[in-house]
Parts: structure tokens; C-alpha cells; sequence
């Protein structure tokens, strides 16, 4: 009797095989034929030859479909089962709008006209600035952008960055190693690809630098090719920072800016590599820029409130 063996890597075993193995008994009821053995994170099968061929086929169609939508339900598995080709069982309920499918199959689109132009732009160009108050949702709509290059295999690796001017750069006066004393400032970032993938997967990606997540001091002297770079909170970027940024673009590289230009920490006379940038590069060929306004704010309604009441009081300065 021959014998197959599958180890589940990056995919949850749990989700992947049901809560009590059902998604397993129903393999069973489509290959009557052949013995499935499931335990922890393997998947043993025994049979005939030519039927391990077809059960290696439809499992690895199984893998690919809980790789793209991160869910797995009874008629999902049966469309894959009884289709000849992704076209036959791809989700009929994916409209255009949808940027990528996050964690439990949670449906991640661009929700407003900007963000929309935000998707647009950044097929189109190489290097993009999104510009706009905090809740518009561009970093999460570029991680979002990334997290699909990734999975589509447009890009090798993803790339987050921001500049650590509030921790005061050097971060000397934190305890802990560097991942400790990153991570808090980070962590709108690490939020965003939570929503997107699941917590083994971004555990393993993290950990084999397919997921970068760093300073931008950090980017010196780096050429950053096949990858998806996002430079958050650019806003609080120098020249010299931003420069040096922009000059780090690699081959097969996408680059996409975000920041709020009214929400600067650096100090007094030091002008935002952000607001220069703008400035130099709006004519240049391959860079795209959209600007969100509090139209875009998708946070609680009281946001929208909040920015339109400080903005009348910046306005009367």
C-alpha cells in the first residue's frame, strides 16, 4: 500500500481541518477508497497510487484556497473538490473592490472613492504618497496593497517602516531587547497585518524576514529589491531621511508613502521630508499621489467630528 504524507506549514491546523476534524470526514466521504489519518499539523494517506495522485491535487487545491480567502467552510471544499480548475470554485461573491482576504475569510476593500483611487494609483505607479488624516485608512489600505503583492507572489517580501522621531530615534532609555522596544511603536502596523494573516503565518513570515517591520534608520544602505515598502508616519521624515528612502528603491520594488502633513513632530525649523518630497516630485513620471480627507475617516463617527473641530481652531491661527 502506498503512502502520502502532507505537513500542513503556515496554516493553522485547526482551521484548516474543522473543528473535530470535520473538513476530514468530509475528505473521507469524497476518497471512500483511500485511509486519511490526521494528526497535529500532518496529514498521513494511504491507498492506491493514481488515487494519492488525485487526493495530492485537490488537497494542494484546498491549500491554495485557504492561502487566499484565510477560511475554509462545507461548500468551499466541495466546489474544490468537484471542479476542474480555480475558475469553476473561486468565490463568485468577490466583487473588484476587494484588496485581499484577511483572517477568517474577513473581506478587505477600499471603502471609500480615495481609497479607491489609493488601489488604482498604486497599479499604475511604482511609487505612491498617500497623504490624509489619521482613520483615512491609507496605511491600512497600502498594507493591505502589500499583503495581496505577497500573496500573488508580485513581490518577494514586505517591507514597514517608519521614522522613530516620538521614541526619540536613539531609544536607548527603553528597557528591554530592540523587538520589545519597537514593537509598542510599531504596532499600528502589526494591527493591520493581523487583520490580513493569520497569527502562525505572520509568526513564520516575521520570523524568516518575509515581513520586515524596522526604523527607518534601519534602511540605510539597503537596496530593497522584489519588495513592498511602506514608509508610515512620513510626515516626521527629514530630508536627509526621506532622500535616503526614496534612493533605497530596488528593482521590481513598490514604494508607497503615507503621512499627515498636519501632524508633525519634528522640531521647529526642521522642515518634513514629507512636505519637500511633495513638492519635488510632483511632476515626476511613475509617482502617484492621492490625498484623503475626512470624507475617508472610517473610524468611529466621532472622528469625522473630531478632525473637522480641530481643524476650524488650525485654520484661525
Amino acid at each position: 500500500m502506498n503512502e502520502l504524507l502532507i505537513e500542513l506549514s503556515e496554516i493553522s491546523p485547526r482551521e484548516f481541518f474543522g473543528q473535530q476534524n470535520e473538513h476530514i470526514e468530509l475528505l473521507k466521504k469524497y476518497f471512500p477508497k483511500l485511509k486519511i489519518i490526521a494528526r497535529g499539523s500532518k496529514i498521513r494517506v494511504f491507498g492506491d497510487e493514481e488515487m494519492l495522485e488525485e487526493f495530492d491535487k485537490r488537497f494542494s487545491m484546498l491549500m491554495d484556497h485557504f492561502g487566499k480567502y484565510n477560511k475554509l467552510d462545507e461548500n468551499a471544499i466541495e466546489r474544490v473538490l468537484t471542479s476542474n480548475s480555480e475558475n469553476d470554485y473561486a468565490s463568485s461573491k468577490e466583487s473588484g473592490e476587494t484588496i485581499v482576504h484577511g483572517v477568517s475569510g474577513k473581506v478587505i476593500k477600499a471603502q471609500t472613492v480615495n481609497q479607491r483611487k489609493l488601489v488604482e494609483l498604486s497599479k499604475k505607479n511604482d511609487l505612491v504618497f498617500a497623504i490624509g488624516p489619521a482613520g483615512t485608512g491609507k496605511t491600512y489600505t497600502g498594507v493591505a496593497l502589500a499583503v495581496k503583492a505577497l500573496k500573488e507572489k508580485q513581490v518577494k517580501r514586505i517591507i514597514l517602516t517608519r521614522p522613530a522621531v516620538e521614541a526619540g530615534e536613539n531609544l536607548g532609555f527603553l528597557p528591554g531587547d530592540l523587538k520589545e522596544k519597537l514593537d509598542p511603536y510599531m504596532q499600528p502596523l502589526y494591527d493591520a497585518l493581523r487583520d490580513m494573516i493569520p497569527h502562525e503565518k505572520l509568526e513564520v513570515f516575521i520570523e524568516k524576514g518575509v515581513i520586515q517591520i524596522a526604523p527607518l534608520a534601519f534602511m540605510r544602505g539597503r537596496t530593497l529589491d522584489n519588495a513592498f515598502v511602506i514608509l508610515d508616519e512620513a510626515q516626521n521624515t527629514t530630508h536627509a531621511q526621506m532622500k535616503m528612502f526614496l534612493t533605497r528603491m530596488g528593482k521590481n520594488a513598490k514604494f508607497m508613502i503615507t503621512g499627515d502633513p498636519g501632524q508633525i513632530d519634528l522640531p521647529r525649523r526642521v522642515i518634513s521630508g514629507l512636505k519637500e518630497a511633495l513638492l519635488v516630485l510632483k511632476d515626476v513620471k511613475g509617482v502617484g499621489t492621492v490625498y484623503l480627507d475626512d470624507k475617508d475617516v472610517i473610524r468611529h463617527r466621532l472622528v469625522k467630528k473630531i478632525i473637522a473641530a480641530y481643524k476650524t481652531i488650525e485654520h484661525n491661527d
